[in-house]
């Protein structure tokens, strides 16, 4: 099989890029579909629309419904068709982004992907992740290419709230370790082969960046502050664990992400936090040396992410309860029998039973 890695055409981090985006849309289409949510368009509408003042683009902003639904997706390609649009701009959160980039697909456009948070490693991928409008996991849209550009302005990021920040250590902490699994199993990835020597390592950077960087990034944004240790974090939680995911593949940790939408006590929680107990979960199931299941936990605890149910909020657990998530988490398709090892709900029920034990007891 091939081995190929993908990446955005452009990835650009650094202070005050939002004010740039016209400089990035530019030579892509002169009207420009500004997705964003209400509050978003409220925050940062004045400081975008500024950046075209003088220029011969044109902005249309459209506020997103909150759900990264087939509804949501087709309503919004009736709004580009409307507007005669030609470049799909993204600005905000993962399930924002998501949309943009499932929008910007079924009407071909260019799409550029503006996060205003680092909570997740979708802004750099050719993935969209589609959910019911009720929240629970639906399926997994891949795109045929990568964002045209990926813009991270690091002085929005800092200004966010630390708990998303944190969550995409989350979501960024599952990479190097799905990386691995399937290279042991020799699982294609969603690149279209295996992975290349550069994805892989840049997995192993990502994971080292987070256990090196994560709990003073961490400091940094809660004190609102731009650091090299938070410039190293966003650049983890978004460029090297986008690549590291999409070329070198994913496997039970996202899987049982996956499965935990089953449960409404697990609806409040971020895709990242989610994430971070499926990574434990993971190990177990792997039977992954203590020392590193430690490693894991003991970073997860250092920054807030969740090793135990309740920590979760899941407080009155029961074994059906969990044997739901284990069933949703093992069926046909999913990611997590990419993993060396077989796979059936039993297996899943005793690694994410064996998480919650070591998340207490460590």
């Amino acid at each position: 099989m091939s081995k190929i890695i993908i990446a955005p055409s452009k990835y650009v981090q650094g202070p005050g890029e939002l004010k740039q985006l016209e400089k990035y849309t530019n030579g892509l289409g002169k009207r420009v579909l500004i997705l964003a949510s209400e509050r978003g368009i409220g925050r940062f509408g004045k400081q975008i629309e500024s950046g075209y003042e003088g220029t011969d683009s044109v902005v249309v902003f459209e506020a997103f419904d909150g759900e990264c639904s087939k509804v949501e997706i087709a309503r919004l390609k009736g709004v580009c068709e409307e507007n005669n649009i030609d470049v799909v701009a993204g600005v905000g959160g993962g399930k924002t982004l998501d949309t943009a980039k499932a929008v910007a697909h079924y009407v071909n456009l260019p799409i550029v992907i503006v996060p205003t948070i680092a909570s997740t490693d979708a802004p750099c991928s050719a993935l969209s992740v589609i959910y019911k409008e009720n929240g629970e996991f639906d399926e997994y849209l891949v795109l045929p290419q990568n964002p045209n550009v990926v813009i991270m302005d690091t002085d929005v990021i800092a200004k966010s709230p630390a708990r998303l920040t944190v969550a995409g250590m989350g979501d960024a902490l599952a990479t190097y370790f799905e990386a691995r699994a399937c290279v042991n199993s020799g699982a294609s990835t969603m690149a279209g082969g295996t992975a290349t020597e550069a994805a892989y390592a840049l997995s192993k950077l990502c994971y080292e960046t987070l256990i090196n960087e994560g709990y003073k990034a961490k400091l940094a944004a809660e004190n609102k502050c731009v650091t090299p240790a938070l410039e190293k974090i966003i650049e983890a939680n978004t460029l090297l664990s986008g690549i590291g995911f999409e070329s070198c593949g994913l496997a039970a940790c996202h899987a049982i992400h996956n499965g935990f939408t089953v449960l409404e006590e697990c609806h409040h929680l971020y895709h990242g936090e989610k994430v971070a107990f499926g990574t434990i979960a993971q190990l177990v199931i792997e039977n992954a040396p203590l020392e590193e299941i430690e490693e894991v936990i003991y970073f997860c605890k250092s920054v807030g992410l969740p090793t135990t149910f309740k920590d979760m909020g899941i407080e009155n657990v029961t074994p059906e309860d969990i044997m739901r998530v284990a069933e949703a988490s093992s069926v046909e398709g999913e990611t997590i029998h990419n993993m060396p090892c077989p796979i059936n709900a039993d297996v899943v029920y005793a690694g994410i039973m064996t998480a919650d034990a070591l998340g207490r007891e460590l």
